[in-house]
């Protein structure tokens, strides 16, 4: 066998997590799906796979192996098409991260509806609020808040956000409501170092940077812990507009010193490749364009 066989074997060998049910369904015998995954290990100088008297696992390196060689026998299989001159489909798999709340309320559903139009594309999605180095942890697609740094990335523009400040109606009515960003160092405040900013607040007054330095109650480690404790009337919240955009239209969360806030952020789809990336990429890119530029929450 050849590389890219012995490839689609130990693939196969890896789904099917055993050879005797991977020889079948390569139509193969065991002793030829045995032979190439060790012929496979021999050439790599480490073990692929544990075997045990029952069971088939993937070693560390085997599971890194597997990735790789998905990626290979997809963008293979793309490149004949291509070459047979007939428009290639999107298959394989798919990475892409966002941040955490922005992922779960509206990269998700972009993800189910792209998931169901394209049966043949899988799906990795990494949600962290933290910037992944699409390179080095291997994203193929990535969802940005804010400005983005001199690269070598191609970025599509879907959207904005606005960084706003916001309390319950129960909380305005016990404690009134912040006329100038400098009556917030005197209210109870809530602040979540999700978004870098526990110690200070900015805001623009008359067009210049004017800092705060609100004294928290509460400080947590997540957005959404910040937005629950402001819903129920602990104090006053700053997050992005997304974040907050369905308890702001449900009248859970009231919006304040919008007149202060700095200029909005944009959001981009950042991929790699550009008219030479995957077709899973490329439709992709498309299909969350699309999606995300209409939405009402996304537009600051």
């Amino acid at each position: 066998m050849d590389r890219f066989q012995e490839m689609q074997v130990f693939v196969a060998v890896a789904q099917e997590s055993g050879f005797s049910a991977a020889a079948r369904r390569l139509g193969l015998s065991a002793a030829s799906v045995t032979r190439a995954v060790a012929a496979l290990e021999q050439r790599i100088g480490t073990p692929l796979l544990v075997r045990t008297t029952r069971n088939v696992y993937m070693s560390e390196a085997g599971q890194r192996f597997l990735e790789d060689c998905r990626r290979i026998l997809t963008d293979l299989q793309e490149a004949e098409d291509s070459a047979a001159g007939s428009h290639a489909q999107p298959r394989g798999q798919l990475t892409i991260t966002a941040p955490v709340l922005f992922g779960q309320s509206f990269v998700t559903p972009v993800l189910v509806d792209y998931l169901q139009q394209y049966p043949e594309v899988s799906v990795n999605a990494l949600l962290l609020d933290r910037v992944v180095s699409m390179v080095e942890e291997g994203m193929d697609v990535a969802l940005r808040i804010g400005e983005l740094p001199d690269s070598n990335q191609h970025a599509v523009r879907v959207g904005e956000v606005r960084r706003v400040v916001c309390a319950s109606p129960d909380f305005f009515t016990r404690h009134g409501r912040p006329r100038h960003p400098e009556d917030l160092e005197r209210m109870p405040v809530v602040a979540s170092s999700a978004i870098d900013q526990i110690r200070h607040w900015t805001f623009l007054d008359a067009g210049q940077p004017l800092t705060v330095r609100p004294v928290p109650r509460l400080v947590v480690t997540a957005n959404q812990a910040a937005i629950t404790a402001a819903c129920r009337g602990l104090g006053m919240t700053r997050v992005l507009s997304y974040q907050v955009a369905g308890e702001v239209q449900s009248g859970a969360l009231e919006i304040v010193l919008a007149d202060f806030e700095l200029p909005p952020l944009p959001i981009h789809v950042v991929y790699q490749g550009g008219r030479n990336a995957p077709a899973r990429v490329r439709s992709f890119v498309d299909f969350t364009v699309n999606a995300l530029r209409r939405h009402p929450a996304l537009k600051g």
